[in-house]
C-alpha cells in the first residue's frame, strides 16, 4: 500500500523558547507575559527582517523557517544580542532569556506549517542551548564555516529524543565586540525602482498588451486576468480522494493526471497543466475565480472511490463564465477497467465541447500505456513520490517503477519513469540515495531510456533531450528530442519548457522566448518557467525586462538558486553592482546549503551553450559585479585564466617540483577525471571548495611549494596567495601535458 506523498522541502529552522517559563510565570504571572509578549514581537521583528518567516507559537515558543542559514543564524546572534541588552537592568531571577536551536534539514510542507524530523532536532538542539544562547547541529555548521563572526563549541553527538540518530552539535557565540553582519535587502533594479519608474509603466503595459502572463508573489491574491484562448479551454482540478484509506491519495492523483494527460494530446483543447492545477489540491475555489486566475472557459472536478478492486468515478464539467454544469456522471468498474472509465471521461468532454479529434489524436485516446492493472497501481504509486523531486522521493519511486516493468515489460512510460529517475540523481549528485555510484546511475538511465524509446512517450523524450543537452554534442538532436514532445501532446507545458531550454542553448533566444511563454500560459502559475523566460531575455540583452524577469522569479521561489546568478550578472550589466554582490552572495549561500562547491566564473565555461558569446555575456555582467580581494588577482587571458604573481609552469617544471616534494592538487572538473587519472600523491579539492583551513591541511606552512593544476587552479592559486603562501604555481598543462610527457599517473578514488 502506498502512503500519501507529501511535499518536502530543505529549509533553515529556527526553534526557541524560554528558559525556566514555568518558573517565571509561577512567581509572577502577569508580568512574565507583558514581558514575554515584547521580547516575542522583537524576536518576530528581527525574523522578518532577517528574510525569515514565524509559522508557529505555541506559548512561550516560536518556530520559523528561513530561506539561508546564515540568515537564520544571524537572526538567532542578533535576537541574544537585543535581548541582552532589554535584560541588563532586570534581576538576574527575573530575566526573561531565550534559549535558540537552528537546524538545517528537510521538513514536511503541509497548509503553511512545516513538520518532520528537520523541525524536531531544531527543538531538541534548543533544549541543549544556554540561557541566552544558541545551539546548533552538524549541518548549519558544516553550511557556515567560518563566515560569520561567530565562535563554536563542539558538543559531540548528542543522542536526543525522538530522534533515531545522535546530532551532532555545536554552541554558537557571538565574538566580543565584533558586529554582526546587517540583513540584505532583496535585491531590486535600481533602475526599476528610482531611475527609470517611467519604463516600468511602459513595460508593464506592454506585458498586458501583448498577453505576457504576470506572476505575483504565490502569497498575493491578486492576479492579472488572462484571456481567453480561441480554442475552447479546461482545467482538471485534482480528484478528491473518497476512498475510506487516505493512503489512496495517490490514485485519485494519477487519474487526474492521465485525464489531463489524455485531453492535453488533443489540439482542438487548451489544456491547463498540471503544476498549476495542482495549486488548488485541497481548496474549494469558486469556478470564475479560477477562470479568473488560469484564463480558461471550462472546470472539470470530480471524485474517485476505490474499495479493493472497484473503482468509481464523479465528473463534472463546469462552464466557469456562468458557473453552471454543463453534464455531471458516475463512472463504476474494476481496476482492470480503469482505462476504459478514463476514456468515457475524455469522451464526454470531447463531446460536450464539440471538439474534432484528428485520425491520430483518436488512435492516441485509445492507446493503453498497459494493460495490466496492477502495473498501472504500481506505476501510479512511483509517480506520486517521483513529483517530489527530492534525493529520498526519487529513491522511493525506483521499487515502484520496477514493480511496474516487472509486471509489464514493456510498460513504456514506467521505463521513461525510471529512465528520468536515475538521469535525475545522476545530475542532481543524488546518486547516493540510490544506493549506486555515477557511472551505475547513467546506465540505468540509458538502459531504460532504451526500453521507453520503443513506444516513446513525452517523458521518454525529454530525458532523451536531457542527457543530450548536458553532453553538449549534438545540439540538433536535442533540439529534435524537445520538439516531439510538444508534437506528441500540444499543451505538454513541460515540453515547450524544455523546446525553449533546448532552442536558448542552441543560440536561438527569439523561439525560445515564444516556446516558454507557450509554457507558462499553459501552467501560468509555475514559478520556475520565469528562470527561463528571464535567460532568453538576457541573451537577448534585453538586461531591464530580464531584471524585471528574475526579480519575479526569486519573490517565487527563493530557494532556487539558478535565478540569482543570472540576477546578479544581469544588474552587472545595469551597472547595479551592489546589489549584484548581493544577488551573488545569495546564490552562493544557496549553492552550500544544496551541498554544493562555492561558485567560481571558471563554471561558466562549462555552461552548455553551441556560442561562446553567451558564455561571455554571462561572465561580462558577473565581471563587473564587486569581487573578493582575491578574485581580483584573476585575469582572462589568450592561454586561460591567469593570477597575478603566480608563474604558470609547463610539464617539466611541474616534474621537477613533484620531484622536490611539492604538494600538488587536483582541481579537474569532473570527478570522473580524477578517477580517471591524476598526479601521485595529489589530493582532491574542488574550486568551490577551497579555504584556508582546508589548504593549510594540505600544505603545513606557508613556505610549503604548492602546485594547483585543472579547471579551477587560478581559484586556487588567487586564495593562497592571498592567504600569504609564499611559493605557489599553476601547472596550466595539467593532466593533459602530464599524461603526454608519459609521467606516472594514479587512478581510481
Amino acid at each position: 500500500m502506498g502512503t500519501e506523498p507529501l511535499a518536502r522541502k530543505l529549509a533553515a529552522i529556527l526553534y526557541a523558547d524560554v528558559a525556566g517559563y514555568s518558573r517565571l510565570t509561577g512567581e509572577d504571572e502577569e508580568g512574565t507575559h507583558r514581558v514575554l509578549s515584547a521580547y516575542l514581537d522583537a524576536i518576530t521583528t528581527s525574523i522578518e527582517r532577517h528574510h525569515g518567516k514565524v509559522l508557529h507559537y505555541a506559548g512561550d515558543a516560536v518556530l520559523a523557517d528561513f530561506t539561508t542559514v546564515s540568515g537564520a543564524l544571524i537572526c538567532a546572534a542578533a535576537v541574544q544580542q537585543d535581548l541582552e541588552v532589554r535584560n541588563k537592568d532586570i534581576p538576574e531571577k527575573r530575566k526573561v532569556q531565550f534559549r535558540i536551536g537552528v537546524n538545517l534539514g528537510e521538513v514536511i510542507v503541509d497548509r503553511g506549517e512545516i513538520y518532520g524530523e528537520g523541525v524536531n532536532v531544531a527543538a531538541r538542539l534548543e533544549s541543549l542551548a544556554e540561557p541566552g544562547g544558541i545551539c546548533v547541529s552538524g549541518t548549519v555548521y558544516d553550511a557556515i564555516g567560518n563566515k560569520l563572526p561567530l565562535d563554536y563549541e563542539f558538543m559531540g553527538e548528542q543522542s536526543v529524543k525522538n530522534i533515531e540518530k545522535p546530532v551532532r552539535a555545536y554552541h554558537a557565540r557571538i565574538r566580543p565586540g565584533v558586529a554582526l553582519p546587517t540583513p540584505t535587502a532583496t535585491p531590486k533594479t535600481k533602475w526599476s525602482s528610482r531611475h527609470f519608474a517611467v519604463g516600468v509603466v511602459v513595460v508593464v503595459s506592454l506585458v498586458i498588451v501583448t498577453s505576457v502572463i504576470t506572476w505575483l508573489a504565490p502569497w498575493s491574491k491578486e492576479r492579472i486576468a488572462l484571456p481567453l484562448p480561441d480554442k475552447p479551454s479546461i482545467v482538471v482540478l485534482p480528484f478528491a480522494n473518497m476512498s475510506d484509506d487516505p493512503a489512496q491519495e495517490y490514485f485519485a492523483d494519477g487519474i487526474t493526471e492521465d485525464l489531463t494527460t489524455d485531453l492535453s494530446k488533443i489540439s482542438g483543447l487548451f489544456v491547463i497543466a498540471r503544476n498549476s492545477a495542482f495549486a488548488y489540491k485541497g481548496k474549494s475555489p469558486d469556478a470564475r475565480q479560477i477562470s479568473h486566475e488560469l484564463g480558461v472557459k471550462y472546470v472539470l472536478e470530480g471524485s474517485v472511490r476505490r474499495v479493493g478492486e472497484q473503482v468509481r468515478i464523479n465528473a463534472q464539467l463546469i462552464d466557469a463564465s456562468t458557473g453552471g454544469h454543463l453534464w455531471a456522471e458516475r463512472y463504476d468498474g474494476s481496476l482492470a477497467e480503469v482505462f476504459e472509465l478514463q476514456d468515457r471521461v475524455t469522451e464526454k468532454i470531447v463531446a460536450a465541447l464539440a471538439v474534432t479529434l484528428t485520425a491520430e489524436e483518436t488512435a492516441q485516446h485509445v492507446d493503453q500505456k498497459t494493460s495490466n492493472p496492477q502495473a498501472y497501481d504500481a506505476f501510479l504509486q512511483g509517480w506520486a513520490r517521483y513529483q517530489l523531486h527530492t534525493p529520498t522521493s526519487l529513491a522511493e519511486a525506483v521499487p515502484y517503477f520496477e514493480k511496474a516493468v516487472h509486471l509489464d515489460s514493456g510498460y513504456s512510460h514506467a521505463h521513461a519513469a525510471l529512465a528520468a529517475v536515475y538521469w535525475e540523481s545522476w545530475n542532481n549528485g543524488w546518486v547516493e540515495s540510490l544506493g549506486v555510484s555515477f557511472l551505475q546511475a547513467f546506465r540505468q538511465a540509458e538502459a531504460h531510456l532504451e526500453e521507453a524509446m520503443r513506444r516513446p512517450t513525452p517523458l521518454a523524450h525529454w530525458v532523451a533531450f536531457s542527457i543530450l543537452a548536458s553532453s553538449g554534442e549534438d545540439y540538433e538532436q536535442a533540439v529534435r528530442e524537445a520538439e516531439r514532445p510538444v508534437a506528441l501532446e500540444p499543451n505538454n507545458a513541460t515540453g515547450h519548457a524544455a523546446l525553449a531550454t533546448a532552442l536558448i542553448l542552441a543560440g536561438n533566444a527569439t523561439k525560445g522566448a515564444e516556446s516558454i511563454k507557450t509554457a507558462m500560459r499553459l501552467d501560468p502559475l509555475y514559478p520556475s518557467y520565469l528562470v527561463i523566460l528571464g535567460q532568453a531575455q538576457f541573451a537577448l540583452e534585453r538586461f531591464k525586462d530580464a531584471a524585471v524577469t528574475f526579480e519575479r522569479a526569486v519573490k517565487r521561489n527563493p530557494d532556487n538558486e539558478w535565478p540569482w546568478v543570472y540576477l546578479a550578472a544581469t544588474y552587472g550589466h545595469l551597472g547595479i553592482t551592489e546589489d549584484g554582490q548581493a544577488a551573488l552572495e545569495t546564490y552562493n549561500e544557496l549553492r552550500i546549503q544544496h551541498g554544493l562547491a562555492e561558485f567560481m566564473l571558471e563554471h561558466v565555461d562549462h555552461w552548455r551553450f553551441v556560442r561562446g558569446s553567451d558564455r561571455d555575456r554571462v561572465r561580462a555582467g558577473l565581471s563587473k559585479v564587486p569581487d573578493p580581494e582575491w578574485k581580483a588577482l584573476i585575469t582572462r587571458g589568450p592561454e586561460g585564466y591567469e593570477v597575478q604573481g603566480v608563474p604558470r609552469i609547463d610539464t617539466a617544471t611541474a616534474k621537477a617540483l613533484h620531484e622536490r616534494g611539492a604538494r600538488f592538487t587536483d582541481l579537474q572538473y569532473w570527478t570522473q577525471d580524477w578517477i580517471a587519472g591524476h598526479i601521485p600523491g595529489a589530493v582532491r579539492l574542488e574550486a568551490g571548495r577551497v579555504s584556508q583551513v582546508r589548504l593549510w591541511e594540505i600544505a603545513g606552512s606557508k613556505d610549503q611549494a604548492l602546485v594547483f593544476y585543472g579547471e579551477g587552479s587560478a581559484h586556487a592559486c588567487a586564495k593562497a596567495i592571498t592567504w600569504g603562501y609564499k611559493h605557489v604555481y599553476q601547472f596550466s598543462d595539467g593532466m593533459v601535458g602530464w599524461r603526454a610527457a608519459g609521467y606516472p599517473i594514479e587512478k581510481g578514488e
